[in-house]
Order: structure tokens, then C-alpha cells, then sequence
């Protein structure tokens, strides 16, 4: 079997990862935790995307998060597993992913051949990722597989999600990036996401960003107005090239012609969940641009 290209590989990510995340944009998931006391949104988030580690505390989190500042994780863990256990909030992360994919998709697309079709591929991209060194990605994989299609849909592309986030975890670390700087040079970068939208959701201060920065431009990457550097942007190509080789597995277990079909499958359900105002204003542009990616390739 030939191997797939990084850009294909990378596109069928994105696209799931897109489909994952609508839960972080929906009031469900906030609504079901609320009612347990979590006021906090960081704080429902740190609980439902750890809960598959355990009742893990803020040094877990902090590790295997990387970008997160652990001032800020601390002050959430472990303190949510008093009023919530892991378990409830897997359970309760789930009836939120219920609840968005069928409002934001429709009740016909839940349960259309092509949500039974890119669940069968998703879930066997997702059986053939590497548990040793990615933590994440191993914990969820431990968790039941849902019997509903687009839940099981849901399911493998958190799988694929965090076995990326894992891969690229280790990328970062072999490039000498800690995670503040990995955000800050992401933000920077033609794709990046925008510095409002991820400094303060991760704990950081304009202070620790601006350092981070510095840090930056004396080993040559950032220049001074805040833009990448020439070497900058073939450090973080390299890195994306480097996750894509981490990361390879369970595209590859697929083939060429698979990861194709379910690339155009995620992303018409991206789509649709665009349309029903799945996603903040501010990062529809980010989101919905995978879309045209898709359209331009077809």
C-alpha cells in the first residue's frame, strides 16, 4: 500500500475534529454540568475531556494538555471530581453530543446511509491508532464504542482527535516548543487561531504571552511585530509534517481511496452543522474554510 500524502491525512483530521468539537459550542453539555454545580466553563471542559483519564488531578492534565496553563488547571482539578465523577461526565458529554449533532444536522442526516457509512470508516481509522505514548488517545480508547451512528461517529473522531493532539504533543516536545510557545507560533501563522480566542480559555495573560514571544524571536522565529520569521514558518511546517508522520496509522489502515470518501463525508456534515450555526462567529472562517478545502480537491 502506497503511503497517503500528509495533506490528506490532515484534511480528514481537520474536518473530524471540526465534527468533535461542536459540543464545546453547544449549551448542552454546558446545561448538563451546570445543573452539578460547574459554573465554570473551563471547568465542565477540563472535566469532560479528562474524564476518560480517571479522577486525574492538575499535573495529569497539565502533561497531557500541554498548552494549558497549570495555574489555571489547578484551579479547577481536582476539586469537579467532588461534584462530579469521571464516569458521570463521559456520560454527560455524551447525551450532549446527542443532543447537538441532531440539532445542528437534522434528524434525517443521524440517521442517513452516509452517517452509518462514515461511522464504519471512522471507527476503523480509529481502531488502528498507537496506544503507547498517547495518553489520550489510549483512555477513550478504553471507553465503550456507542451503538448510534452518528454517536459512534462522534466517538471515533474524539479518537482521532487526540491521537493527533498526542502525536503532536510529542512533535512539540522534540522541536524544544513548550506549550505556551506552540500556541503562540500557531496564532502566528497563516492558519492560526486567533490570540483572543485561545490566550484567557487557556489560562494565559497577555504578560505570559508577550515572554513567550520573546522567547521566540531570540531563537529566530518570530520578528518583532509579532509575524513568524522565514524559519518560523519551516519550523512549523516541519512540525505539522512530523505530527502527520506520527500520526500516520490510522489513515493509513484506511487507504488512499477510504480516507477520501470520509473526508467528503465529515465535511458535508461540517457543512450542514455550519449552517444551523454550529460555531461561534468569530471562528466560522477557521471552521467552515476546511469545507472549501474539500470543495477545491473535488
Amino acid at each position: 500500500m502506497s503511503p497517503l500524502s500528509g495533506q490528506a491525512l490532515r484534511h480528514c483530521h481537520h474536518l473530524l475534529n471540526i465534527l468533535h468539537s461542536t459540543v464545546y459550542f453547544s449549551p448542552d453539555f454546558d446545561r448538563e454540568l451546570s445543573g452539578r454545580g460547574l459554573d465554570d466553563p473551563m471547568g465542565r471542559y477540563l472535566a469532560g475531556r479528562s474524564a476518560a483519564l480517571g479522577r486525574v488531578g492538575p499535573g495529569v492534565v497539565t502533561a497531557t494538555f500541554y498548552s494549558f496553563q497549570h495555574g489555571m488547571v489547578a484551579r479547577h482539578l481536582p476539586a469537579v471530581w467532588h461534584r462530579v465523577s469521571p464516569e458521570e461526565a463521559l456520560a454527560a458529554r455524551l447525551r450532549a453530543a446527542d443532543n447537538t449533532l441532531r440539532r445542528v444536522l437534522g434528524e434525517e442526516a443521524v440517521s442517513s446511509r452516509a452517517m452509518r457509512d462514515a461511522a464504519g470508516l471512522a471507527l476503523r481509522a480509529a481502531e488502528a491508532g498507537i496506544r503507547p505514548g498517547r495518553p489520550l488517545y489510549a483512555a477513550h480508547a478504553d471507553q465503550p464504542v456507542p451503538r448510534e451512528p452518528h454517536l459512534a461517529l462522534w466517538y471515533a473522531a474524539t479518537l482521532l482527535r487526540e491521537h493527533r493532539g498526542d502525536s503532536h504533543v510529542a512533535a512539540l516536545g522534540a522541536a524544544g516548543l513548550d506549550g505556551l510557545e506552540a500556541l503562540v507560533s500557531h496564532s502566528a501563522g497563516d492558519d492560526g487561531m486567533p490570540r483572543e480566542v485561545v490566550m484567557t480559555k487557556r489560562g494565559w495573560t497577555a504578560e505570559d504571552w508577550s515572554a513567550a514571544e520573546d522567547r521566540l524571536r531570540e531563537r529566530g522565529l518570530m520578528t518583532a511585530d509579532g509575524s513568524l520569521t522565514e524559519e518560523g514558518r519551516r519550523m512549523r511546517l516541519a512540525l505539522e509534517d512530523d505530527t502527520d508522520r506520527r500520526d500516520r496509522a490510522p489513515y493509513q489502515h484506511l487507504g488512499e481511496q477510504e480516507v477520501a470518501e470520509l473526508t467528503a463525508l465529515t465535511a458535508d456534515f461540517v457543512r450542514a452543522a455550519g449552517t444551523s450555526g454550529a460555531f461561534p462567529a468569530e471562528l466560522e472562517g477557521f471552521f467552515l474554510g476546511a469545507v472549501d478545502k474539500t470543495e477545491l480537491r473535488s
